[in-house]
């Protein structure tokens, strides 16, 4: 049995206490983070975001007495995607809508937890669930943006807010503009950066620094033009990329370009890089009818950290049109180039690409496919732009697409050994069926416009006709597409000087975690199916795993305490696709997605595991109602505005087949009145009617009954 929300496992009797100079981190240490094996400074350990330990201790010939040290019940069933920062023995990490926590990192124990108070109506603009990638912790402070779009300041000791700053506008926030905050703030010189997500629900995307002491704003850097219809562009760098829209597209949905994760700074150079994301809305001719490369979309950005302005940008998808974000983390290194040594930025985008820029000028120099792809028949070997394929044209008939929404390589954290100079990819295998909805019964959905993407696994041509009508079978859509049409994920070990595979290993899902490397020739990384798995990084032998019973999909990472080695990563399934079932096979479905901090250490015994979850049968629903008009109107509506948070099958977020009497009696209430807002439910009232809902209702209801009665045949 799990036990409660903060409370730790390993009690050796010691009392729990912060150091006095807690969260101790400057810029001479981080710089010398090497000196320090036993630390983990940041998000992914040091300035570069190698996600790679110095430790060596476990190794390929002790791996397998590695076992469980302690865990930390985070009482939440939501996504984790955070890696803990472990300094002075002090862990520091975040939750859902931006928890932060701070644990002794020997046993787990709890020192303090920090609530944000979140406005949850936000919830709503979450596009993959109310996850948080990660708290920055500078000079004795502990920073963490909120899902409701705030940053916050806390005291590294105690956990107090020592300020809170608003990164919407006053008009943005009383207008609920859906932009949000998942991703980790990046600390750059005298300021903190962070930037919001949202341009799935139509947003103009932008970043913004505030000073460290204050809070106070001290530039913002938006990614694509306003709208021209409302004046000469409001900063320098965006008069250029005007030029590369269509002045007569649609602007209403903002355009996109959110900053939502990946950034890196160098403090040398004093350069902020950050990816952007994708188009708003997706359809490329929707935007902008007479093309354009649409710019900042899907690039990367460099900006002088001192006055926010643009010093170069390489854009990795001109004319972005399949959600290919270029927000997956990037990571800082110096390599050997053409027998001359090189500072450069490493990117491993959804797009499928492996680029290698220079992080001074941004040059392009080498890009290669690390996975099959279709959109683009290639890179140009001088300046790395692609040649769109004809076969990823979605506008006029559906198209199987490589990569899909989900993309090549997602926010999950790749590594970079400095042991075997090899990054590691988290690798998804995964065409989609891409079609244009604008027509179809179904019309606009928000969070995809319209513009739909469905993996083959739950690609139903008949099933899904009356929303939009008729579609291709999958094998016709299949014919040219090289590879399986299944979708996969594996874990790849890729050389970047010869951008090549050196060796590949399956995963048991493609939502598996994020990678840590260790000086003791490791890989280790989690899985969908509940287990941490650990390999050779040099040859990728694979060479133990440990079953935890939850779900991972966070990187882990690793530090030492009195010369002994911890593994911690966070457990937890969600993210990316909350509307989807957990697959029967995965950890999340078979013991219900209890979210936990665990960590393992050499001689270690067996993860304690959550009780299995029964089957459970559908009680007799309360009696159907409305008319059939009224339930195919449900349908369309709940595939709009529910479908993408609550699935029908165990998933997330509660199956709504299952509502009890009781909330059945309330369910205006609850979607149009915030019934359970304190719970997270957002009310949607600014879209539906009264009538909308008793549309959607009935619909629940006949679906209930369907499930029912299907269960009682068989």
């Amino acid at each position: 049995m799990l036990v409660a929300p903060g409370v730790g496992v390993a009690a050796d009797g010691r009392p729990a206490a912060t150091p006095a100079h807690a969260g101790a981190l400057d810029l001479r240490r981080l710089q010398n983070a090497s000196q320090e094996p036993d630390q983990w400074f940041t998000g992914g350990r040091d300035a570069g975001g190698t996600y790679y330990s110095p430790l060596k201790l476990i190794t390929p010939d002790n791996a397998q007495r590695l076992g469980f040290a302690w865990q930390y019940a985070l009482g939440t069933r939501r996504g984790l995607q955070s890696t803990p920062i472990v300094i002075d023995q002090v862990m520091y990490t975040s939750g859902n809508w931006g928890r932060v926590y701070a644990l002794e990192a020997r046993s787990g124990r709890e020192l303090w937890t920090y609530d944000p108070k979140p406005d949850t109506q936000w919830g709503r603009y979450a596009c993959c669930d109310v996850v948080n990638r990660g708290v920055a912790v500078w000079k004795g402070k502990v920073f963490v943006g909120s899902t409701d779009g705030f940053l916050h300041a806390l005291d590294a000791r105690t956990g107090r807010q020592v300020w809170k700053s608003d990164t919407l506008s006053p008009a943005d926030r009383a207008h609920h503009v859906p932009y949000t905050i998942s991703g980790a703030p990046q600390i750059a010189g005298n300021v903190v950066v962070i930037g919001n997500g949202g341009a799935d629900f139509g947003v103009r995307g932008y970043l913004s620094a505030y000073d460290l002491d204050t809070g106070k704003p001290a530039w913002r850097f938006y990614t694509v033009p306003r709208d021209p219809r409302q004046g000469a562009q409001d900063q320098e760098h965006l008069i250029a990329a005007s030029k590369t829209w269509d002045p007569d597209g649609d602007w209403s949905f903002g355009g996109g370009g959110t900053a939502w994760d990946g950034m890196a700074y160098d403090p040398k150079l004093d350069l902020v890089y950050v990816g952007t994301g994708n188009a708003s809305p997706y359809s490329w001719k929707e935007r902008s009818p007479r093309g354009g490369d649409n710019l900042y979309l899907a690039s990367i950005v460099a900006i002088h950290a001192k006055s926010g302005k643009l010093a170069w940008h390489f854009q990795e998808v001109p004319g972005e049109n399949w959600d290919y974000t270029s927000t997956a983390k990037m990571i800082l290194a110096d390599l050997t180039i053409g027998g001359r040594p090189r500072q450069v930025l490493m990117h491993a985008p959804k797009n499928g690409f492996f680029y290698v820029l220079d992080r001074a000028s941004g040059e392009f120099l080498s890009g290669k496919a690390f996975t099959y792809v279709n959109w683009t028949t290639g890179l140009d070997p001088k300046t790395g732009r692609p040649t769109r394929s004809a076969a990823a044209d979605y506008t006029r008939e559906a198209r199987l697409i490589v990569p899909g929404m989900s993309g090549a390589h997602n926010w999950h954290p790749m590594s970079y050994s400095a042991l075997t100079h090899l990054v590691y990819i988290p690798v998804i295998e995964a065409p989609w069926v891409f079609f244009d909805t604008r027509h179809s019964r179904a019309g606009l959905i928000e969070g995809t416009f319209t513009v739909s993407s469905v993996p083959p696994e739950f690609y139903d041509p008949a099933g899904m006709q009356g929303l939009f009508g008729p579609l291709p079978a999958l094998l016709d859509l299949s014919k040219g597409v090289a590879g399986a049409i299944k979708t996969g994920g594996r874990i790849r070990a890729w050389d970047p000087v010869k951008q090549s595979v050196v060796w590949e290993q399956p995963g048991s899902g493609f939502w598996d975690g994020g990678i840590l490397s260790t000086a003791g020739n490791l890989v280790i990384r989690g899985d969908t199916a509940g287990f941490l798995n650990v390999y050779q990084s040099d040859t990728g032998r694979f060479l133990s795993r440990l079953e935890v019973g939850t779900s991972i999909m966070a990187a882990p990472m690793s530090y030492a305490i009195e010369g002994e080695q911890y593994v911690a990563v966070m457990a937890g399934f969600g993210g990316g696709g909350a509307g989807v079932p957990f697959a029967p096979d995965s950890a999340a479905y078979k013991y219900g997605n209890e979210g936990r901090i665990i960590a393992f250490k050499l001689g270690g015994g067996a993860v304690p595991k959550p009780e299995p979850l029964p089957e459970q049968p559908f009680e007799q629903p309360i009696a159907r109602f409305g008319t059939a008009a009224q339930r195919a109107q449900g349908e369309v509506l709940y595939n709009r505005f529910c479908s993408r948070c609550h699935a029908m099958g165990r998933g997330l977020l509660p199956d709504l087949r299952r509502l009890t009497p009781e909330k059945h009696s309330i369910f205006p209430a609850i979607v149009l009145k915030g019934a359970l807002l304190p719970l997270g439910m957002a009310r949607f009232d600014d879209v539906l009617s009264a009538d909308d809902v008793t549309a959607i209702h009935a619909y629940l209801v006949d679906q209930a009954w369907l499930a029912f009665e299907s269960q009682t045949k068989h």
